[in-house]
């Protein structure tokens, strides 16, 4: 990616930079895949997986018959790895999996099952071996290829050029602009006061503005909402076409808010003037004059932006490199790719160009289980290690979801785990289905057996048909009780009841009640069809069918009742905390 990690690459070709994000163009692939199903090593075993314990999950995935109901992929976190490369390539640990991976993914094949693996785009993985794929894409792309993935998760701990997960904080550096004063422009000087400042992240601060660059979405104190990369705008006069010097007084920084790398451009959708780090001024507070930038304008008036997006850009050019890498060694390879860099560089507005899905915070559990302990879930939690902190920021992303784009990734499914009760679990495996996740199952299998509570929830094949109905669209949030916009506030109190709509390919809708909370709600609630039209009509297969319908068939997924309605008002009962009520409505003649 780089020349020993010094910089990242510049940005040469524009289909990577940021103004390219809203031009719905994907790189070296395809979509229109459903979410993916399957089972992922890591809560269950952490980095303790072994080639032992995969076959038995394998083994148990036939038995359970889950292979059946779409669960078809079997990854490979964290922790199988040698710890350092063997002449340059990746290897398997000699001790968890002596048959080495090619063995274990013929074992999963033979099956009828996918394999898939893990890796990271920075220089280490998360455990802290010295194997990521930083450097070595097109190596590793050829051994994967060898391996016969069918699927890629790729995280982003020690990210060289962002202060990721275990990385130098330092590295803020590479992706926030410095504070900036102001320009000087054909002996004219244009102070901060004089210049727009785009998005969200950026302020003024004394007598400059600081935090020129991209939100850090790791963890759930930002909505996933609006413009979360800043500019600075200044409208410029030139007498003539041409190019011109542009000066900038600046002052670099190292940490979250304040960097030293500077992008200026003209205009929308051109390329960078300048894209690199400006001289260190030694302290975020002291100012100089940077040399001159060569610019060039049109005559009249022009728009000097100066930003940095480089958290957003390195990212994307970081998982694009392997895809490419992908697409040139083996193009009708088809491998799932799931991006996991925990949300922190807004992977909603770039993620559809290169990944199958994207995370959107850091992880759900932190206490992964190991042989013989299942690990602990939690409901709620401060931080993002809950059910309900992944959900309330998911559930207002479903304008990034789709087909045509790929499925925000609120991580695994803790059901099977200690810490949640089966109602708790029953609306889990709810949400998660009406956000159109993958369905990657986190627990221990041998623990399961047919018939038993955990089986009930992870079988409900109407349940499963709703995140894997064939328009792939992800429930709108179009009721809440805290009377707010449903569809785009962010919500972290959990005390409320939401309704979400899906969309489904055959002319009905999902319709679900969700107690967020953890107490009991006596609310009952009723849902017309004019809100339902108001928010989903345009996303509905048939609207004017179900709209204009006399009657309409209620299918409780979970209880299995049926029952005939006329009067057009879909009502809820009280639910007990953390409950769930989940309606399939289907128009009658």
């Amino acid at each position: 990616m780089s020349e020993g990690f010094n910089n990242p690459d510049k940005i040469k070709d524009l289909k990577y930079g940021f103004d390219s994000f809203k031009n719905n163009k994907v790189l070296y692939g395809k979509k229109g895949r459903l979410p993916a199903m399957g089972w992922n090593s890591w809560n269950a075993f952490g980095s303790g997986n072994t080639e032992a314990l995969t076959k038995d999950m394998v083994d148990k995935m036939i038995e359970l018959g889950l292979d059946k109901l779409g669960y078809k992929y079997v990854v490979l976190d964290d922790g199988c790895y040698n710890s350092t490369r063997i002449d340059g390539h990746l290897a398997s640990d000699p001790v968890k999996f002596p048959g080495g991976f090619k063995h274990i993914s013929d074992y999963v094949h033979s099956k009828g099952l996918k394999f898939g693996m893990y890796n990271d785009i920075g220089s280490k993985l998360c455990s802290g071996l010295e194997v990521g794929t930083c450097g070595h894409e097109e190596t590793d792309a050829k051994d994967y290829i060898k391996w016969d993935i069918d699927f890629i998760k790729v995280d982003n701990c020690y990210n060289v050029w962002d202060n990721a997960t275990f990385s130098n904080p330092e590295n803020a550096r590479f992706t926030f602009a410095p504070n900036i004063k102001g320009i000087r422009f054909e002996n004219n000087y244009y102070s901060f006061k004089e210049a727009a400042i785009t998005g969200k992240r950026a302020f003024v601060e004394n007598d400059y503005i600081t935090g020129i660059g991209t939100f850090d979405g790791t963890g759930p104190d930002t909505t996933p909402l609006g413009d979360l990369s800043s500019e600075l705008i200044f409208y410029v006069y030139a007498p003539e076409e041409g190019e011109y010097d542009l000066f900038v007084s600046y002052a670099t920084g190292a940490a979250e808010g304040v960097g030293a790398w500077l992008q200026v451009a003209v205009g929308d959708n051109s390329e960078y003037f300048y894209d690199d780090f400006l001289p260190s001024t030694g302290n975020p507070k002291t100012f100089r004059q940077s040399a001159a930038i060569k610019i060039k304008l049109k005559e009249g008036a022009n728009k000097i932006r100066l930003m940095n997006h480089r958290r957003q850009e390195n990212t994307l050019l970081s998982y694009a490199k392997i895809k490419e890498c992908f697409a040139k060694i083996a193009p009708k390879k088809d491998i799932v790719f799931s991006i996991c860099e925990w949300g922190k560089t807004q992977p909603q507005n770039w993620g559809y160009k290169v990944g199958d899905s994207w995370r959107i915070l850091n992880d759900i559990t932190f206490q992964v289980g190991s042989d013989g302990d299942k690990g602990h879930a939690s409901w709620e939690g401060a931080y993002t290690t809950s059910v309900t902190s992944q959900y309330n920021k998911a559930v207002i992303m479903d304008s990034f979801s789709g087909l045509d784009k790929g499925y925000n990734d609120p991580d695994m499914l803790m059901i099977g785990m200690d810490g949640l009760t089966d109602t708790m679990c029953r609306t889990h495996m709810t949400m998660w289905c009406m956000l159109n996740a993958p369905l990657m199952l986190g627990m221990d299998l041998r623990n399961v057996t047919k018939g038993d509570e955990v089986y009930s929830v992870i079988s409900n094949e109407d349940v499963i048909a709703l995140d894997q109905d064939s328009l792939g669209i992800q429930a709108k949030r179009i009721y809440t009780t805290k009377a707010v916009s449903p569809d785009t506030t962010y919500i972290r109190d959990n005390d409320r009841i939401d309704v979400l709509c899906k969309p489904l390919s055959d002319g009905s809708i999902a319709l679900s009640f969700v107690n967020v909370s953890l107490g009991d709600r006596n609310d009952t609630l009723k849902i017309g069809l004019d809100l339902i039209k108001n928010y989903m009509a345009a996303k509905m297969a048939d609207p004017a069918k179900f709209f204009n319908a006399s009657s309409y068939e209620i299918f409780d997924v979970w209880s299995k009742e049926k029952k005939i309605i006329t009067d057009k008002v879909f009502t809820s009962v009280p639910l007990k905390a953390c409950d769930n009520l989940t309606f399939k409505i289907t128009p009658m003649d």
